[in-house]
């Protein structure tokens, strides 16, 4: 029996007890939704298999001591299908132990579902847009930019498997001064100067610079001969050389950071061009929609937007006094956009954004209200932190090619993309983390993506063991599954739909990774404590003076060994399951 099985016989009771008039004051329509009764693992598994607190949360409402209405539920409860004992304890807890073949039933559950187990409809009928990474196509992506893709992709995952449907969003930033100075760095590479003081380093632009040259020539261009001046006032700015090394070396570092994605197993479905809010009339839009809301005004010879009215510390300028739209206005345009498009409109917009975008939030959530939709709802930002890769003890800084960061090959290249995604994505993204290089390279339990990979591989030797020796799950009796070992097993498993579900309420794939560390953990302490191919006893084990006892745990009889199987085999798939959100493989072998 799972969690949401039993909150449903709990919402049941508490209906039970208000028709006999056993409730105190409680009527039904006070009563809380299965949905939202809280059940969960007591933390001494000699308290029970799981514990609700549904009398204390009841009991002012009820004007009776929760203590007293706990003790009424566990009357109702003791007497439900499956549960085999109740007890109070505390001011009013609840806590419940299953029979051995309820509790069991879970592995049933998990074999006939398979990959689709744990899987849900919470979010069925919403299309969330999720941008991430979204780096400036002057580079390669950097550390931050990787951690956002692992977690972006993982939270995409997590997401559908709730129901929603899900466009992942690349927000190409083609259009503004970073781009300018990305050009001019290639014309300075190409030309052998030094890079502009405000130019991009590394021996990537070098590279890059080289590339668009050969391109261009095998075109029949000569670029390097191309005017390098504005001909009417003979300042550099858009000449057609510079345009050329624009042109060229923008897609061929969007090509590279499209590759870059691809081998870190992150997809899109969409690649957003900035520039495009411009040309195709999706600013002028936006600020005619504001107008037609009131929350324009002129001042000093610019537009501004009313900001404040919708919680921002100060206006906005979207417009400014010489006709250019300010950075802010691109963003309207774009959330507009997003909301409205003629194919897959948003229901929810997700932004995963830098930790230098704090500030970013407030303005943004204003646009959000303006357009008459929930913020925190329809709108939600996740501003992510640091990342410090460290080897050796120390700091990693400098990447070999981009001259100052570590970038997304430099850390695949170190560890792989399986240790690269898990480290990355089991920790909250509003943390600051360090990523140990030498830890992550272990082939030990010490490394927690070696430690949960190797859980299923063992599962998997298991499988192929009992194949060998003849051993079937078929017509198994689960009841036969009473240990502490198979018990603690089990519950675990029982929790795996929750996680998924809590993952994406609160948009935090990490706590997947913490679910099948903590499974990783039980199903290696039932795999010391069972076994599932007997194993006959040898030397001092066979003269000891527990040696019927441990014959009896090494020697299952063919219908324990049959459920045993079952077990380990619901474990399994609940390993690749979970790991398949994470994007990270479940191995056969280790």
């Amino acid at each position: 029996m799972n969690p949401e099985k039993l909150a449903q016989i709990i919402a049941q009771a508490a209906h039970t007890l208000v028709a006999e008039g056993k409730a105190g004051d409680l009527t039904d329509t006070m009563l809380p939704e299965d949905g939202e009764i809280v059940v969960m693992r007591p933390k001494d598994r000699a308290h029970g298999d799981w514990s609700t607190n549904i009398a204390m949360q009841l009991g002012k409402k009820a004007g009776m001591a929760p203590r007293d209405l706990a003790q009424r539920f566990a009357d109702v409860l003791s007497a439900a299908d499956g549960i085999s004992s109740v007890e109070v304890a505390g001011p009013g807890f609840i806590n419940i132990t299953l029979d051995s073949a309820s509790a069991s039933q879970i592995v049933n559950e998990i074999l006939e579902q398979g990959p689709r187990f744990g899987m849900n409809s919470h979010l069925a009928g919403k299309t969330v847009n999720l941008e991430f990474v979204s780096a400036n196509p002057t580079g390669p992506i950097h550390i931050g930019g990787t951690r956002w893709a692992a977690i972006g992709d993982a939270l995409a995952r997590v997401l559908e498997a709730n129901g929603a449907k899900v466009i992942r969003e690349y927000y190409f930033n083609d259009h503004g001064e970073q781009i300018n100075r990305f050009s001019r760095s290639l014309v300075a590479a190409a030309h052998g100067e030094p890079t502009p003081e405000d130019g991009y380093k590394g021996t990537y632009i070098n590279e890059i610079a080289d590339a668009v040259i050969a391109q261009a020539h095998a075109e029949g261009i000569d670029i390097l001969s191309l005017p390098r001046v504005k001909a009417e006032d003979g300042a550099e700015g858009d000449s057609p050389q510079r345009e050329e090394f624009r042109n060229r070396g923008v897609a061929m570092m969007f090509d590279e950071i499209k590759k870059s994605m691809a081998d870190f197993r992150v997809d899109f479905d969409v690649y957003f061009h900035e520039n495009s809010v411009y040309e195709d009339g999706e600013v002028d839009k936006a600020v005619e929609r504001l107008k037609s809301l009131g929350d324009i005004y002129e001042k000093d010879g610019a537009t501004w937007f009313r900001s404040t009215k919708y919680g921002d510390d100060k206006d906005r300028v979207i417009i400014k006094s010489n006709g250019e739209a300010a950075y802010i206005m691109a963003d309207i345009a774009y959330y507009l956009n997003k909301r409205h498009r003629a194919q897959d409109p948003a229901d929810i917009a997700v932004y995963m954004l830098g930790a230098d975008h704090h500030g970013y939030v407030q303005r943004l959530q204003a646009v959000c209200a303006a357009f008459g939709d929930k913020q925190n709802y329809n709108m939600q930002i996740l501003i992510g932190q640091l990342v410090n890769v460290i080897k050796d003890g120390q700091p990693v800084r400098m990447s070999k090619r981009a001259g100052n960061v570590v970038t997304i090959d430099d850390l695949v290249d170190a560890i792989g993309v399986d240790a690269a995604r898990y480290s990355l994505e089991r920790t909250t993204y509003n943390q600051n983390i360090d990523i140990d290089l030498d830890l992550m390279s272990k082939h030990s339990n010490e490394n927690p993506v070696y430690y949960v990979q190797y859980a299923h591989a063992r599962s998997r030797n298991v499988d192929r063991n009992a194949q060998a020796a003849g051993i079937t799950g078929e017509d198994a009796d689960l009841g036969l599954l009473d240990t502490a070992a198979d018990s603690e097993l089990l519950a675990q498993l029982a929790l795996y739909p929750a996680a998924v579900l809590t993952a994406a309420d609160l948009n935090e794939p990490h706590r997947i990774a913490h679910y099948l560390e903590d499974l990783a953990g039980k199903y290696h302490q039932w795999y010391a404590a069972e076994r599932v191919v007997p194993m006959p006893l040898t030397g001092p084990e066979e003269k000891a003076a527990d040696a019927e006892a441990l014959r009896a745990a090494k020697n299952p009889g063919p219908a324990c060994a049959a459920a045993r199987l079952k077990l380990n085999d619901a474990a399994c798939q609940v390993f690749e399951n979970g790991l398949g959100l994470l994007a990270v493989t479940a191995p056969d072998k280790m």
